[in-house]
């Protein structure tokens, strides 16, 4: 559906995505996991024909960005974060002035907007004004807009934005139906972990490059075993002395090491054993995809958007 080769865009001297190079597969739900400033919203603009790339190749559907915009603009549908609905309109307005900007008119324009209230739940409320709606109708109402010309891929900015638990739900539910009964490609921009999880494939960004791509299944195993989390007084000294005694790697993570290990169980026991006292708490959990992340670029998720705002 996407294929993608050597893309960069640049804000003046800052380059924001240096040189991605990946595809993403028809019928899959693809995300694209990075904390604020990976380059995320600037790839989401190039994909949805709001910028045109500075250099590199991207083809839609076998329609090229920018030389074919109005091809891949039929196939496309787009979900942005802010949201894109006039408050003062009611929901049937707000659908029959997006059908009328893709040639829609009359009774198929009328068929298409009863159909897509209907599979979202909202027609209830289609004659309702879109300022009266909770944050997760409001969200339907965007998705029923962006699917109402019935587009091949749907592209979402950050689509669990502003929603309650319930919402979030709800939404991956009808994600995955258009996935599966329809077939059609979904690929949206996140910075949760947990959405991300949900994902049939992940792009993990850091600083305008993927550092990681796959499925969330296989990209926990590339980190090597269980995550060791261990607190302590002395970090740095401490890391020495477990470089020396089992000749292993530990980060400085926040306020505590962590350990990759693939027996962390029996691992927690020897190294009690060899620094008594010296530990204030050590735990271990299965791998998730911040771990994924901090394995990949030597810091945490969290860190690289702090960086970014200073």
């Amino acid at each position: 559906m996407i294929e993608i080769q050597d893309l960069r865009y640049s804000y003046g001297e800052r380059q924001v995505l240096q040189g991605l190079t990946f595809q993403v597969p028809k019928g899959k739900i693809f995300g694209f996991l990075g904390p604020n400033g990976s380059g995320k919203t600037t790839l989401f603009r190039i994909l949805s024909t709001s910028f045109p790339p500075a250099s590199g190749k991207v083809t839609i559907s076998g329609f090229q960005i920018p030389k074919d915009y109005d091809e891949v603009r039929k196939r496309i549908g787009v979900v942005f974060q802010s949201p894109s609905l006039d408050a003062k309109l009611t929901v049937r307005e707000n659908l029959m002035h997006q059908g009328h900007l893709y040639g829609l008119r009359g009774r198929e324009l009328a068929l298409r907007m009863e159909e897509m209230m209907g599979r979202l739940g909202i027609l209830d409320r289609a004659n309702e004004r879109v300022d009266k709606l909770s944050g997760g109708l409001k969200r339907r109402a965007e998705l029923a807009k962006g699917l109402l010309h019935r587009p091949s891929l749907l592209i979402l900015d950050e689509p669990s934005t502003g929603l309650d638990p319930g919402a979030r739900i709800d939404l991956w539910r009808y994600l995955k139906n258009l996935r599966d009964e329809e077939g059609m490609t979904v690929l949206m921009t996140t910075h949760l972990m947990e959405e991300a999880e949900r994902c049939d494939q992940v792009a993990i960004l850091s600083q305008g490059k993927i550092v990681s791509l796959g499925t969330p299944e296989a990209l926990k195993k590339t980190v090597g075993g269980d995550v060791i989390v261990i607190k302590a007084k002395n970090l740095v000294d401490l890391a020495q002395k477990i470089k020396h005694k089992f000749n292993l790697e530990s980060r400085i993570s926040d306020d505590s090491l962590q350990i990759e290990h693939p027996h962390a169980a029996a691992f927690i026991a020897r190294f009690a054993e060899a620094f008594p006292g010296e530990v204030e708490s050590i735990t271990f959990r299965k791998p998730g995809l911040e771990d994924v992340f901090l394995h990949k670029t030597g810091h945490r998720f969290w860190t690289e958007e702090a960086e970014k705002k200073k």
